[in-house]
């Protein structure tokens, strides 16, 4: 038995040169706070039917959103804006800010610390969750795992495999690069696994360390698992 997340279709964007009408729209949204179909076909130099057809499936997507505005006289026009989830297409900068804070936690705080600060990260996540889980039976906490998972942003499935060992085998981490700097955020994904299973998870291969993936065990049996509801 295998499961795994469903991968997200979306495409960033990330550069302005040979840009495709949907790009062009999408920069003149980003631009933007607020365009209407008039300005946005200007913007990329098509008709405002193929705005429109656009627009429809950006908002299909749940890239954009969109406002009726009530004028005094004649009919209500419609103004478009990026959702936060539109706005996460564009290039960002986390990576940078994140490893500089990580960098001066770890120069003005013990080793000790910095680990509780991110097993602090995942009680936290889990708080926002509560009640989503438990009482689970064991296999379905194994989907809720794989799909929390998702969320934060790595692609992983679980197995059961002919010996009934379980088995999670990721092979998409979106913190490696930050990883070769600061092993510690690796205890995330493990954290999780273990908060939401309510058992020990063994691993034993990390792509931090020039694995294909990151290979996670479970105990032998379903009966040998303790959940806490």
């Amino acid at each position: 038995m295998i499961y795994k997340a469903k991968d997200s279709n979306v495409k960033s964007v990330t550069s302005k040169e040979k840009q495709s009408t949907r790009d062009l729209i999408l920069h003149a949204l980003k631009s933007s706070a607020q365009s209407n179909i008039e300005s946005l076909a200007e913007a990329a130099d098509v008709s405002p039917v193929t705005v429109r057809h656009h627009l429809n499936s950006l908002q299909a997507e749940g890239l954009i959103e969109v406002e009726s505005v009530r004028r005094k006289v004649g009919r209500p026009f419609y103004v478009y804006t990026l959702s936060a989830k539109g706005n996460e297409l564009f290039p960002q900068k986390y990576f940078s800010l994140t490893n500089r804070l990580l960098e001066e936690l770890k120069d003005r705080l013990p080793p000790e610390t910095v680990n509780e600060i991110f097993i602090s990260l995942v009680q936290r996540i889990m708080e926002e969750r509560a009640g989503e889980f438990e009482g689970l039976p064991f296999e379905e906490r194994l989907n809720y795992v794989i799909n929390l998972l998702g969320s934060e942003g790595f692609l992983a499935r679980w197995e059961k495999r002919d010996d009934g060992r379980y088995q999670i085998i990721e092979y998409s981490c979106p913190y490696i690069s930050m990883g070769q700097q600061h092993s510690e955020v690796c205890t995330l994904d493990k954290q999780l696994m273990i908060t939401v299973l309510g058992t020990a998870v063994e691993q034993h291969s990390c792509m931090l360390h020039g694995d294909d993936c990151c290979h996670f065990t479970l105990p032998i049996r379903p009966s040998d698992i303790k959940i806490n509801s």
